[in-house]
């Protein structure tokens, strides 16, 4: 009976049985990461059935009565430490969350995420939404069942939002966007005016085996352990952790542009090294869990954006580029270069989009995701609403699907409420990369040495060790002393391209 043992041995109870779930989850995330890396066409069906095979399983061990009475149990003794607290508080909070999903809901959802995303592959192909809109029309209608499912105030959309940024709400993301369009439209317009570098030599050939090995550098260089994890090719980008001692990261290479593959793999390294700093003895543990999506995404995008996009990190890194790649960029100068990778312009692709336009992108996702949820919009329709958004607010004509509607996986996942985390994370990188420079003084003159050793270790002191134990804003107060301000990432945005 629980009730007769000690809380350190139900402690260790609940300890085991959250490592054999995370065990299990580990084993769908390496079946996916499989999937999208090396997984052979006939191998899909087999695949998916796996997949939700041990996804029900994950699922039921989650949600057994046992787990629940020994959490319970668990939170009303008095003599655990604060983090103990912390993890099963964070655990009773998921267990009630999971406790609401039917297993057959949990069976469905993973068999047509399978479908979608492989009905995705064939339409981005064939460059046809259409192959894609029954499946993901399907996935919409699973997703607006997931809504009920978890409840909501306001908006059904905060149910999923929460999922990746927990406390976010439509209430709040209106209001930043709002200050994107109000603040960066302005920026936009006053960058357009100014004298713009020839971006040529970007999107000269660049050797395919060149480009690798260049990322493989870029890597090792940040301190991405190599002995803890691994790159390959896939699709679309991506970082996967089964645990802090195995995170991999993918990238893509087009051999006619430069930036495709060096910021990807900065950007997957960031995220990398925030999987490979969480504490390994907190395995399974939500304080063994990355604190939210949008700090995820703060990692990646203060390391390719703050830092990978810096001058003082090219001062360093573009001599080096030069001797790989001399007939292309020989001729370039440092400051030419520097214009160039930091060319402010309207474009398609999100993920190849600058900084700063960036922004409009995700607004553009957020806003097709509420309505979707709301069912405002229909899948059906949807490449014509994209399009229409895509004219509106960046000015560009989508020329095709594959260019449009069908250039991110999320959907296929059923990751509804992520995108706004790629904006979020951008506000929180500006913020924390502020403090970082006010903290350790000397953070940029040792990027402009190449040495990336300061500013990892603040990151591993200050953001990386904590996983759930705050939430986003808590940890934003914690480490700069305000919650999130969007002010800060105008004011890096100003003095970076004014």
């Amino acid at each position: 009976m629980p009730g007769s043992k000690s809380t350190a041995e139900l402690y260790a109870d609940y300890k085991l049985k959250m490592q054999k779930i995370a065990d299990v989850r580990n084993a769908i995330a390496v079946l996916g990461w499989d999937q999208e890396t090396y997984l052979p066409e006939k191998g899909a069906a087999f695949r998916g059935q796996q997949i939700t095979t041990l996804s029900t399983i994950a699922h039921e061990m989650f949600t057994e009565p046992a787990l629940g009475e020994l959490l319970q149990e668990l939170q009303q003794r008095g003599d655990l430490d604060d983090v103990q607290q912390k993890n099963i508080a964070l655990s009773l909070e998921d267990y009630g969350k999971n406790k609401k999903y039917p297993a057959a809901f949990v069976a469905s959802l993973s068999e047509t995420t399978n479908e979608c995303y492989h009905a995705w592959i064939k339409a981005r192909k064939a460059n046809d939404y259409q192959l894609f809109a029954p499946l993901l029309d399907r996935m919409i209608t699973l997703k607006k069942q997931e809504t009920d499912i978890l409840g909501y105030k306001g908006h059904p959309y905060n149910a999923l939002l929460n999922e990746y940024e927990k406390g976010a709400t439509t209430t709040m993301l209106d209001t930043i966007f709002q200050e994107v369009k109000t603040a960066l439209s302005p920026l936009l317009d006053e960058i357009a005016q100014r004298p713009q570098v020839n971006r040529d030599f970007l999107h000269r050939h660049y050797d395919r085996d060149q480009q690798w090995k260049l990322g493989i550098g870029l890597l090792k260089a940040m301190g991405y352990d190599m002995k803890a994890g691994r790159q390959d090719i896939s699709e679309h980008p991506f970082t996967t952790s089964f645990n802090p001692q195995d995170v991999r990261v993918t990238t893509r290479i087009d051999e006619n542009d430069f930036s495709n593959m060096t910021w990807s793999c900065i950007h997957e390294g960031g995220h990398a090294l925030y999987e490979q700093g969480l504490p390994t003895e907190q395995y399974g543990l939500p304080c063994g869990e990355a604190t939210s999506l949008g700090i995820h995404e703060s990692q990646s995008r203060l390391w390719e954006n703050n830092v990978g996009r810096s001058l003082p990190f090219w001062e360093y890194q573009y001599s080096k580029l030069q001797q790989v790649f001399p007939q292309n960029l020989q001729q370039v100068s440092l400051s030419d270069f520097y214009k160039a990778i930091n060319h402010v312009q309207p474009s398609l692709i999100r993920t190849e989009a600058d900084e700063l336009t960036y922004h409009f992108h995700i607004m553009i996702r957020y806003e097709i995701e509420k309505g979707l949820i709301d069912g405002s919009l229909a899948a059906k329709d949807l490449h014509h609403t994209w399009n229409e958004y895509y004219r509106q607010y960046l000015h560009v004509t989508v020329p095709d699907d594959v260019r449009g509607v069908l250039q991110d996986i999320h959907w296929s996942h059923g990751s509804f409420g992520y995108f706004p985390t790629y904006s979020l994370g951008s506000f929180y990188a500006a913020q924390f990369f502020t403090a970082a420079q006010k903290q350790v003084p000397d953070i940029s003159a040792s990027i402009a040495a190449g040495n990336y050793h300061p500013l990892l270790e603040w990151l591993r002191n200050n953001i990386h060790p904590f996983g759930r134990y705050y939430t986003s804003n808590e940890l934003c107060e914690k480490v700069t002393g305000k919650p999130l301000q969007f002010s800060y990432f105008l004011d890096y945005a100003r003095g970076k391209f004014l």
